[in-house]
C-alpha cells in the first residue's frame, strides 16, 4: 500500500488542478441518486484532506471543491425531482432501490425542511433525500436555504479531521510533512474505516432482507 500511495502523493503535488477535480467529483457524484450510494464519495475526502498540512494541496481550494460539488450535486437532484415531481420516485433506476427511496421519504416526512439538512451526514439517504424534497414540492428557495449551510457545515466536517490529525501527528510524534508517514497513517486508517463500515452495513441489510423474506407467508 505504502508503495501505492507515494506516487499518488508525488502525483498529486505535480498536478494539484487533479486532486482539486477529484475532490469536486467526489462530492458531486456523491450527491446523485443511486450513484452515491456506491462512490465513497466522503472517503475520498476525508483521506485527500491528508494532503493540507504538507502544502500539497491548499486548504481554501479543498474547501471549496468539496462546497461546489455538493452544491451542483444535490442542486441537480433536487431540480430533476422538482421537474418529474412524484413521478421520479417509481422511475428506474429508483426503482431498484425501493427500501432506501422508502427510508429517505420517511426521513423527510419526519423532520421536514431539516431532512435536507440533516440527510448531508447520513449516508445512504444522502443521496436520496435531495431528489426526494424536489419530488415531494418543496419551494427551491427554502431547499437552497437549507442545503446550502448544511454544505457549508459538512465540507469542513470532512477535511478539517484529515488536516487537524495529520498535523498533530507531525507535531507531536515528530514526522516530517513531506516524509509522507502522517499521510500514510491517515489514509489507511480512513479506507479501512470505510472498509469495515461498509461491510457491516452490507451486512446488516442482507440480515434484515432474509429476516423479511423468512417472516412473509409462504404460498
Amino acid at each position: 500500500m505504502t508503495s501505492f500511495l507515494d506516487p499518488l502523493i508525488s502525483f498529486v503535488s505535480a498536478h494539484p488542478w487533479l486532486g482539486y477535480l477529484t475532490l469536486f467529483l467526489a462530492a458531486l457524484l456523491e450527491a446523485v441518486p443511486v450513484v452515491g450510494s456506491v462512490i465513497p464519495g466522503s472517503t475520498i475526502i476525508l483521506a485527500l484532506s491528508a494532503l493540507v498540512p504538507g502544502g500539497e494541496l491548499k486548504l481554501q481550494w479543498v474547501l471549496l471543491a468539496a462546497a461546489l460539488g455538493a452544491v451542483l450535486g444535490d442542486g441537480s437532484a433536487y431540480w430533476i425531482g422538482h421537474r418529474r415531481q412524484r413521478e421520479i420516485l417509481n422511475t428506474w433506476p429508483l426503482t431498484n432501490y425501493p427500501r432506501v427511496v422508502a427510508e429517505s421519504e420517511s426521513f423527510f416526512n419526519r423532520f421536514g425542511t431539516w431532512a435536507v439538512f440533516f440527510a448531508r451526514f447520513v449516508p445512504p439517504v444522502r443521496a436520496f433525500v435531495p431528489v426526494t424534497a424536489g419530488a415531494l414540492g418543496m419551494a427551491p428557495a427554502k431547499f437552497y436555504a437549507v442545503n446550502i449551510p448544511a454544505i457549508l457545515a459538512w465540507a469542513p466536517a470532512h477535511v478539517l479531521p484529515g488536516v487537524l490529525a495529520v498535523s498533530a501527528l507531525h507535531e507531536y510524534a515528530g514526522l516530517h510533512y513531506h516524509g509522507h508517514v502522517g499521510k500514510h497513517i491517515w489514509i489507511l486508517t480512513v479506507t479501512g474505516a470505510a472498509i469495515a463500515f461498509g461491510a457491516a452495513l452490507w451486512f446488516i441489510r442482507r440480515r434484515s432482507r432474509s429476516e423479511v423474506a423468512a417472516s412473509k407467508p409462504q404460498t
